[in-house]
């Protein structure tokens, strides 16, 4: 965990325009905020910084690590932030409360979300229907915890009959660890290794992923303010051409795309921080529809259906978005360089 918030920056001065007959122009700039701190998912947002990839794209990047999806949203809406990583479906609930937010998604990087339900097989949870009975701890401002109403409906769960313990974030998983819950709601990636962490046989451990149980639901996408994108749309092709090239290689190399997170994080540990990457890349990144439709974008469809499941856990206070409210691919790189592979 990092103990502070300090911004690291690429060391890109911005350049002066030269006043000659070979004008070189000024590096754009673009701060982009993550939805949590600086660990192992971050590497596909720091390896072009190493690869020069950034700068060969006439874009002068920071990064800042960030406490949620709701602080990251909050600071692109303002201006702030130029751009950030953030749960689309806490934006499409943000959006709907501040219609003139001028926000949009421009780049759809976890297909499927993390949301999970993690439980203790020797407590008696395997599958979702063996909640029924149990205790399930939850923070109450737990992005998983807000998709449990649609994943207890698609899984037919009898909520009549589980008793949710409301609990802080620090507790959640030492509570499951020691037996005072049966069940945590979470994040697979944190949840999961911090389990082990606390000593938790691995084969004890069993995490429902939401995704894998009917919630349709997208996850973390790349957003951008608007303004921003409408004064500046080459620096957002330009992020997003040099981003998809690292994550490529991210994808495909993660062992070596973990050096660019170790080098700006001094209290991350290699085998954690590996472990973390390697699963939102299995579970979030590469999905059968990302291997199909290539990276970066949104099912019209299934977008549809995922609205119409949010409706189960929130009350849209306006019309229900559609996909083109939320999302522009117009500054996505072509589909070749987006292709799986």
């Amino acid at each position: 965990m990092i103990a502070h918030r300090t911004r690291w920056w690429a060391g890109i001065a911005l350049l002066p325009a030269l006043l000659t007959t070979d004008v070189t122009a000024a590096e754009t700039g673009v701060r982009l905020s993550l939805d949590y701190e600086i660990d192992g998912r971050a590497a596909a947002f720091l390896l072009p910084f190493d690869k020069g990839y950034y700068k060969a794209e006439g874009v002068n990047v920071s990064i800042d690590p960030a406490s949620g999806s709701l602080e990251t949203i909050e600071r692109v809406a303002s201006g702030n932030y130029e751009m950030g990583l953030a749960d689309i479906n806490s934006f499409i609930k943000f959006r709907d409360s501040k219609r003139d937010v001028p926000i949009k998604a421009v780049f759809m990087l976890y297909n499927r979300p993390p949301f999970a339900v993690i439980g203790r097989k020797s407590r008696g949870v395997s599958q979702p229907k063996d909640l029924e009975g149990k205790i399930l701890g939850a923070p109450a401002a737990d992005g998983a915890y807000a998709q449990w109403p649609i994943f207890a409906r698609v899984n037919n769960i009898d909520v009549s009959t589980i008793k949710i313990e409301i609990v802080s974030f620090p507790v959640r998983e030492p509570m499951l660890a020691a037996g005072q819950v049966d069940a945590i709601t979470g994040l697979s990636y944190y949840s999961f290794i911090d389990l082990k962490d606390k000593g938790v046989p691995v084969d004890d451990i069993a995490v429902l992923l939401m995704a894998d149980y009917g919630v349709e639901l997208y996850g973390n996408a790349i957003i951008v303010n608007s303004k921003f994108a409408d004064q500046n749309p080459d620096a957002v092709k330009g992020f997003l051409t040099a981003f998809m090239k690292g994550l490529k290689e991210t994808v495909k190399q993660p062992s070596i795309a973990i050096g660019s997170v170790l080098k700006r994080n001094s209290e991350a540990k290699k085998n954690v921080e590996l472990e973390r990457l390697t699963m939102a890349i299995r579970e979030n990144i590469i999905t059968p529809e990302v291997k199909e439709n290539g990276y970066g974008v949104i099912d019209e469809e299934r977008f549809a259906r995922a609205i119409e499941q949010i409706s189960v856990a929130y009350k849209f206070k306006a019309a229900r978005p559609k996909l083109e409210d939320v999302f522009d691919p117009s500054f996505l790189p072509p589909a070749a360089a987006r292709k799986y592979n």
